[in-house]
């Protein structure tokens, strides 16, 4: 016999409602990281009336809930921020490399460091050159003209007859000791340990040398200026010349001296310090000759320090302090953006619920549901809407936006050449 049902109700348990309500947006997402603010709560409550109206809740049963949408919501909101701040990342990591970095908690959100610098704009506009300084302080150092390295200066008395000399150990056993072989303090003391030593220059000075072009002993086999009057002390003469005339020939002159007439030259492999030809005098009593050398230490790689000298701190693009961009910030462009992509993620999921039930028998006949349709509209939807962000974001990187300045300059010349200009009437 036939037994008659009678079920508790005859619609489907799970519906997407007309519209949501505010009260439970809180308990519906998975992070909560906006749920303080209430225009977000409203945002996602008019969600879920766009996701009734867009899916044509209105027309048939829509499988997915109220809270399926605010989370959804979230996603989008978050989306937006990741994508936002992954752009404004690029615009200024050259300038904030060493800068204070910050700790996050597993919501992304700040927790110590600075105040999340998502929404302000850089110093110098993102043009502060600041990483092109740090690879031009680092040449200066290289080149022994410049940059942070501390640099030193270090002395030895060559040996009679020693052509060769290791400036590593001479220099290690002074910052070891504290003192050189003549007994005076070092400003590198303790600082050499294991480290290698960079050699910068080797020179031998003399302060004969320059005695000659300012005039000494009355200006005997002076060279003041050499296209004129040769052999003439300058104080012998009546020239006006400029000054900088005077320090060029001078600065020649030293070079001169240094390279013609010092019958000196050295090799230097590895720290090891060859002199060329061998001393044959040096080390008398009588003599007072030194062999000078400006050296730097190799620092480590990833040295720590202050976040003033730029070495700790920012590192790379995940580094950078940047919080979720809060829900107020966003304009009218951004939750656009956020509707349409928390949109297609609902059908998404709405796809994957009516995926489990391909099928769906009614009296004599079978309904067949679209979740592969769904699914892959949802995925097309999500991805355009990526891609033309992302576009959006290319053309306005600083970088971008100073080339149209250029050619918005250019365009304003070219039209300016060609507008008459008017007469002046006196």
């Amino acid at each position: 016999m036939p037994t008659d049902l009678n079920p508790i109700s005859q619609t489907s348990a799970v519906i997407l409602p007309v519209t949501g309500t505010a009260t439970d947006v809180s308990g519906a997402v998975p992070f909560g990281i906006y749920t303080a603010s209430v225009d977000f709560l409203s945002g996602a409550v008019d969600q879920v009336a766009y996701v009734y109206k867009k899916l044509g809740g209105d027309v048939l049963d829509i499988e997915i809930t109220a809270d399926n949408v605010y989370a959804a919501y979230e996603e989008a909101v978050l989306e937006y921020s990741y994508y936002i701040n992954m752009h404004q990342g690029k615009n200024v990591l050259s300038s904030v490399l060493g800068s204070q970095t910050g700790t996050f908690n597993h919501n992304g959100e700040l927790l110590t460091g600075p105040a999340s610098s998502s929404l302000y704009y850089p110093r110098g506009g993102g043009f502060g050159l600041s990483y092109a300084r740090r690879v031009g302080d680092t040449a200066a150092t290289a080149g022994g003209f410049g940059g942070t390295v501390p640099q030193y200066s270090a002395s030895f008395a060559p040996v009679k007859d020693q052509q060769d000399y290791d400036i590593q150990t001479i220099i290690s056993d002074a910052s070891d000791s504290g003192v050189n072989e003549r007994g005076d303090a070092v400003p590198y003391a303790g600082l050499i340990e294991n480290k290698r030593v960079l050699i910068d220059k080797v020179f031998y000075r003399s302060p004969r040398a320059m005695w000659r072009f300012y005039g000494y002993y009355g200006g005997v086999g002076v060279v003041g200026n050499y296209s004129t009057y040769g052999q003439f002390a300058d104080d012998s003469t009546f020239e006006i010349i400029p000054t900088w005339q005077n320090k060029m020939q001078a600065i020649m002159y030293e070079d001169s001296i240094y390279t013609r007439t010092s019958h000196y030259s050295y090799e230097l492999v590895d720290g090891k310090l060859r002199l060329f030809p061998t001393p044959s005098y040096w080390g008398l009593d009588d003599l007072d000759d030194t062999i000078w050398v400006k050296f730097h230490v190799q620092v480590d790689a990833f040295a720590t320090g202050s976040y003033d000298n730029g070495v700790e701190g920012i590192n790379n693009i995940n580094t950078i302090p940047f919080d979720n961009i809060p829900y107020a910030n966003i304009n009218s462009m951004g939750k656009q953006w956020i509707r349409k992509f928390a949109l297609a993620l609902c059908k998404e999921m709405l796809g994957q619920v009516r995926g489990k039930f391909t099928t769906v028998p009614i009296p004599g006949e079978s309904v067949t549901l679209n979740h592969s349709e769904l699914l892959s509209q949802a995925k097309d939807e999500q991805q355009q809407l990526r891609d033309k962000l992302m576009e959006m974001l290319d053309t306005v990187e600083y970088v971008d936006l100073a080339k149209q300045d250029q050619e918005l300059g250019e365009a304003a010349t070219n039209i300016l050449k060609v507008t008459p200009l008017p007469i002046f009437i006196g």
